[in-house]
């Protein structure tokens, strides 16, 4: 069966009206999924956006008739209580039944901590996030809910308004431990290319943390984001600038200020060891060999991230090029 195939709607590079624009022309360009990020400012300052995802989302079921809608991810255990994540996705799956997934992971301090929500060491906000996915299934799940948790409390609570199954939770890791969690606690995993295709130890944790909790990680969906740019390197580079951070993400984890970030990034990064990440070419066979890489090392979900200003070049190129060629393998 071939991949599951989804466009990055990356709130951070774009105004929420041109994403939407976007996800209907991805969409009929044959993707079949769409997730979005779900930031309350952007890494860097110079990205320039971070409107809400949700409300992004809602309005692209509006616009769109078959994509998979979801993100990329959600952090509920800060900013976001985990009752208003569950209320709100349980209405994005009544409005879109089938269509919607919770994609969700401990955070990071330029969302938490500016927002109001506060931060803490991993650990604390792994058992927050264990706890939180708990919470938010049994609201999807049960009738009236009480839940005395040590992070969260719940006095008969009851959502109203439920689709009719429960939306497929999957957990982001990069790490032995955050793999090990999202094995555990989650219907599915996401993670990046690296660490799908080069770290074994951490796909035996995620598979150990499945085992640990009765259930078959063969079965379980696998999610991966590569960058790419239709285009060559040198134009790659002058966008580059925009993702340096993604060389040190351990480092600027707990910065706040998205200018603090950039700043910190252009000091301890360059374009040039950023793209060295990305696919980049215009050929599609190039694309087509780095998706194929990501489904033979157990990737079921591709979500095609594109760097690019022009979007509807990597959209028309993935739609007329890429993905036919996807399907006829």
């Amino acid at each position: 069966m071939p991949p599951v195939v989804g466009y990055v709607a990356s709130h951070e590079q774009f105004a929420p009206s041109d994403l939407i624009e976007y996800a209907v022309a991805a969409e009929k360009a044959g993707f079949d999924a769409l997730w979005t990020s779900d930031h309350f400012h952007p890494w860097q300052d110079n990205q320039g956006h971070a409107a809400h995802a949700w409300i992004t989302l809602a309005a692209i079921g509006q616009r769109t008739e078959r994509l998979l809608l979801g993100t990329g991810i959600t952090c509920p255990i800060y900013r976001y209580n985990p009752a208003e994540v569950a209320h709100a996705f349980a209405s994005l799956g009544v409005l879109y039944p089938d269509r919607v997934f919770l994609g969700v992971g401990t955070g990071e301090a330029l969302n938490e901590f500016a927002a109001g929500g506060g931060w803490g060491p991993y650990r604390e906000r792994a058992e927050r996030l264990a706890e939180a996915i708990t919470l938010i299934r049994r609201l999807w799940t049960e009738d009236w809910v009480n839940f005395e948790g040590r992070y969260y409390r719940l006095a008969s609570a009851k959502l109203y308004d439920k689709p009719v199954r429960p939306l497929p939770i999957y957990v982001a890791g990069a790490g032995p431990r955050s793999a090990r969690l999202a094995g555990q606690h989650g219907d599915g995993w996401i993670t990046d290319p690296f660490t799908l295709t080069g770290r074994k130890d951490v796909v035996q944790a995620f598979e150990e943390g499945a085992h640990a909790a009765g259930k078959d990680p063969t079965a379980m969906p696998r999610l991966a984001e590569p960058f790419v740019f239709v285009g060559d390197r040198e134009e790659a580079q002058e966008v580059a600038r925009l993702w340096l951070y993604h060389t040190i993400p351990n480092e600027v984890l707990d910065m706040y200020d998205p200018r603090q970030i950039q700043r910190y990034s252009e000091e301890h990064s360059t374009a040039e060891q950023e793209t060295e990440q990305w696919v980049i070419s215009a050929d599609p066979q190039i694309h087509l060999d780095a998706i194929k890489r990501l489904v033979d090392a157990g990737a079921t979900h591709v979500f095609v991230h594109s760097a690019q200003r022009d979007q509807r070049r990597f959209i028309d190129f993935y739609g007329r090029e890429v993905l036919p060629a996807l399907r006829r393998l």
